[in-house]
């Protein structure tokens, strides 16, 4: 993958300074940052905070191995900036290493080697830079459609120096998957979501970002079955297979991680809206 960094009026947000002329790549968003998504402000956040704990070192070193001292400088980077700007909660900071980057970590046993991965709502970077940091043999696009959080993310990969295998996308998920006259559609092997949306509607944002036979993994709480019993045909009905509920890092994290997976079995083309019928004088409907 190209090397990227980014600008908040386009589309892509490239991370390195080679592809700042074109037109579709953006710079980070120069407006102060402001806390959002309800979270407390703090001036001066505690880095310590941050600090793995020593119970959880073993998980950790197995997930991330030679790539721990990367993980923990992305863990500082949100118990600071990431906390500063609101995109994590200070009551968070404590449990960063089991609650966040751990969980997310996991997941990467559900990715094949060598995969492309677009992570839809990455917000904070969750589980999309976690990912990038415990494999470096996959290529992530990081889909995130706020100023601020865009910001961070092209800020948070340059200060990691991920930005061979990470890019950032200002947008939706929807216009990922439509691209535009200057930008192809955006595809991948795996679509990762976490805490985003209903499985109905994530799957309809997601599929269509999936090659053929692609799988959208997301990561969900308790109550998984239940989302599966209740929307498996609206799923199916979007182009999807049948849900798949897995637990991962099964003897590595306590309680394991719970993910929902969906294969892209068929595309569905999406409605078109109608076109207005004309009269018999050959003028449409509502025309002056």
């Amino acid at each position: 993958m190209p090397a990227f960094s980014g600008e908040p009026a386009a589309d892509v947000a490239p991370v390195a300074a080679a592809a700042a002329a074109d037109p579709v790549f953006a710079e980070p968003a120069e407006d102060t940052p402001s806390p959002v998504d309800g979270a407390e402000s703090t001036a001066a956040p505690d880095p310590a905070s941050a600090t793995l704990p020593p119970e959880l070192a073993e998980a950790a070193r197995a997930l991330f191995g030679d790539r721990l001292d990367l993980a923990a400088a992305y863990a500082e980077l949100l118990a600071t900036d990431g906390v500063v700007r609101g995109l994590i909660g200070p009551r968070e900071t404590p449990r960063l290493w089991d609650r966040h980057l751990l969980n997310c970590a996991v997941v990467a046993e559900r990715i094949p080697e060598g995969a492309s991965v677009i992570d839809v709502g990455s917000g904070a970077g969750l589980p999309g830079l976690v990912l990038a940091i415990a494999r470096p043999d996959l290529t992530v696009t990081l889909v995130e459609p706020l100023a601020r959080r865009t910001s961070f993310l092209i800020e948070a990969v340059q200060r990691l120096g991920l930005t061979r295998d990470v890019r950032v996308f200002r947008g939706r998920a929807e216009e990922a998957a439509a691209g535009s006259r200057d930008r192809e559609p955006l595809s991948a092997d795996i679509v990762t979501a976490r805490a985003v949306a209903p499985l109905d509607r994530l799957a309809g944002w997601c599929l269509p970002l999936l090659v053929s036979g692609g799988r959208l993994v997301a990561l969900k709480g308790a109550s998984a079955a239940e989302e599966i019993a209740e929307r498996t045909e609206a799923v199916v009905r979007l182009g999807g297979g049948t849900p798949e509920l897995h637990r991962c890092g099964d003897g590595v994290i306590e309680p394991p991680a719970t993910v929902i997976e969906v294969v892209r079995e068929r595309v569905v083309n999406p409605r078109r809206a109608k076109k207005p019928k004309r009269s018999r004088g050959g003028r449409r409907r509502g025309d002056r």
